[in-house]
């Protein structure tokens, strides 16, 4: 039997959703109106400053007009992304470094990197990123800008049957009494013979992520215990043992470097040094640079900043990942200062650090950075109940590193009481990322166990579900693989994921472009909500929605109701949909047809994906 009204409200929803509508091309520059005139039209844009003479409703209506940039929209459509931290912390059994390791620490009895990126294609992953440089500074390349670095560990040699066994040892020998005075000393050896070929760990990641057909990520530390002045740091040793000795709890960090309270920072002491701020060319050229005549001949690019000599060793190891392991789709970096409470603090340049990885690679999404993706507030993988990726910035995105006015921990970051708040000074498109560990540390500890497949189904339903993207860690052991069950995990998690997503039990509904428009999984065809005729009883326990983000983040709130031949019934609300809202039902539900209505909006509403599914359970 048929709704009485159910007429009248089909000929309205056709009339609006039998329209499949194009996407009209948005400019992903900063638009701004002049300060002298607010009343002229507000065109698409990916960043927008608030003028003076702005309203609080064209305040909104420039948030409307926020759109992303087209790197921003691949990102978005990865879903979930594999974290990796495999470093110095996989030997030493710790979750912190003290910068004061031996290097003969990191020794892994073998790698196999294909299996790592197997487990993670597993998982359902677009992109797979890796810590090449945690805050303990292990830089996991033969970088020539510091001896902490895997040259120096007896992973980069093989003297065993090895005939240049002796003049290797010999080489590295002379590295080792130079490294004080000479950061590059190991690299000037790096090829004195016996090498590892899977020495270049870094490589090996980047080319078995490219084979696999996964996107690349580099996650690369600002903080760097390496880089502690060793005369500070003996200090802070001492009150560390006074404090132990005491019985007085440490801090993680406080711990590790009590346990390597007998050994020295094993860089330059670069970090928070109060070096001057000197003219500095990037790249800067170490004795033997094998980059001399690219550079010389404009091969390679050179850049002029003027820096500290932190902030240019910063640079000059962005300009190393860039231009020998790119192309980086992604780039994390955190404004992690973690001694600026023993005082020792390090102002990173954020603004020179942005204007360098533009230059070299201006599609690559920062973390943190200018019209890139931010922290999603915690490290549990869960997203806000109501997530906008259209976020207010204090400070000019361009310049500086994670603006939100107010702290990532709140619920409330996109509202309209935030946009118009008069903190607020640009709009940007600022979509977030949930990270967490597939253990309860981010390295692998052996002690741990990974989450269960439901568990990671739920997070990928609070991350993904309510438009943010999983960032899910999968660290690698001591002896270079991902753990089997963790394997087993990540592969029935990601079997449930595309067993539940794998049929849309809305195809074939009416009005039957519509229904088109809504599965096709492309941009550029919407609808603005209505009645669909799903053309028998339909069972079903998830929908999933999306807008066209393409055309911005519009949608306020929304129902989704069910008619079971007599009534309509509510079965889900919502605020934020953004890229997508997956709404989990207590209990399936049985429907013939279905009706979504947008109850508040900041702009035309363009839902371009809806999704009725059944829950497909982890085995």
């Amino acid at each position: 039997m048929r709704h009485p009204t159910l007429r009248a409200s089909l000929l309205a929803a056709t009339t609006m959703a039998g329209l499949a509508v194009p996407a009209t091309a948005a400019s992903a520059g900063t638009a701004s109106t002049p300060a002298a005139d607010c009343s002229g039209p507000v065109r698409p844009a990916s960043v927008m400053r608030i003028e003076a003479c702005d309203t609080p409703s064209r305040i909104i209506d420039k948030a409307a007009n926020i759109v992303p940039r087209a790197g921003q929209i691949d990102w978005q459509r990865k879903e979930v992304t594999t974290f990796t931290h495999f470093g110095m912390d996989t030997f030493t059994n710790r979750e912190w470094g003290s910068g004061a390791e031996d290097e003969d620490t990191f020794a892994p009895a073998s790698m196999n990197v294909d299996q790592w990126m197997r487990a993670y294609k597993a998982a359902g992953a677009k992109q797979a990123m890796f810590t090449v440089k945690h805050h303990d500074g292990f830089v996991l390349y033969p970088t020539r800008y510091s001896n902490h670095s895997v040259i120096a560990s007896p992973w980069w040699v093989r003297t065993s049957g090895c005939k240049a066994a002796d003049k290797t040892k010999a080489a590295r020998a002379r590295a080792e009494a130079g490294r004080d005075s000479d950061p590059s000393a190991y690299w000037q050896v790096r090829a004195a013979g016996c090498e590892n070929k899977q020495g270049d760990i870094l490589a090996q990641y980047v080319q078995a992520a490219r084979r696999a057909g996964l996107k690349v990520g580099i996650y690369i530390s600002p903080a760097d215990g390496a880089e502690l002045p060793r005369a500070w740091h003996r200090d802070w040793v001492k009150q560390i043992v006074a404090k132990h000795d005491a019985g007085q709890w440490l801090s993680i960090e406080e711990q590790a470097t009590y346990d390597d309270r007998n050994r020295d920072p094993s860089g330059q002491g670069r970090y928070g040094s109060g070096s001057a701020v000197a003219p500095r060319t990037i790249p800067t050229l170490v004795k033997n640079d094998d980059r001399a005549k690219a550079v010389a001949k404009g091969e390679l690019p050179s850049f002029k900043f003027a820096m500290d000599d932190y902030n240019a060793y910063y640079l000059n190891q962005l300009y190393e990942l860039f231009t020998q392991y790119g192309p980086i789709d992604e780039l994390w970096l955190d404004g992690a200062n973690p001694w600026s409470g023993e005082g020792i603090t390090e102002k990173y340049d954020f603004a020179a650090w942005y204007r360098l990885i533009h230059k070299l690679s201006p599609n690559t999404l920062v973390f943190g950075g200018p019209q890139g993706i931010r922290w999603i507030g915690n490290e549990k993988g869960i997203a806000r109940e109501t997530e906008w990726s259209v976020m207010p910035a204090k400070e000019d995105p361009d310049v500086s590193h994670s603006t939100l006015p107010w702290d990532d921990g709140e619920a409330d970051l996109g509202s309209r009481a935030r946009l118009t708040d008069p903190a607020t000074k640009y709009l940007q498109w600022y979509p977030g990322e949930a990270d967490v560990s597939l253990r309860p540390g981010w390295f692998f500890h052996p002690d741990q166990k990974p989450k269960t497949p439901a568990q990671l189904v739920g997070l990928y339903d609070q991350s993904v579900g309510r438009n943010a993207s999983l960032l899910l860690n999968v660290p690698p052991g001591t002896d270079g693989r991902v753990a089997d069950e963790d394997v087993a995990s990540l592969t029935s998690f990601g079997r449930a994921i595309r067993e539940t997503y794998g049929r849309n039990l809305l195809a074939g509904a009416r009005p039957a472009r519509t229904a088109r428009a809504l599965t096709d999984g492309r941009f550029g065809t919407s609808w603005h909500g209505g009645t669909l005729d799903l053309r028998g009883r339909t069972t079903f326990d998830r929908i999933r929605l999306g807008e066209d983000i393409t055309r911005g983040q519009h949608v306020e709130g929304f129902k989704v109701e069910a008619w079971d031949g007599s009534a309509w019934s509510t079965i889900a609300t919502g605020t934020t949909i953004g890229y997508s809202r997956i709404l989990a039902l207590p209990a399936p539900v049985t429907a013939s047809w279905l009706r979504v209505t947008v109850t508040q909006t900041r702009a035309t509403p363009y839902i371009t994906t809806l999704g009725l599914y059944r829950t497909a359970a982890p085995r």
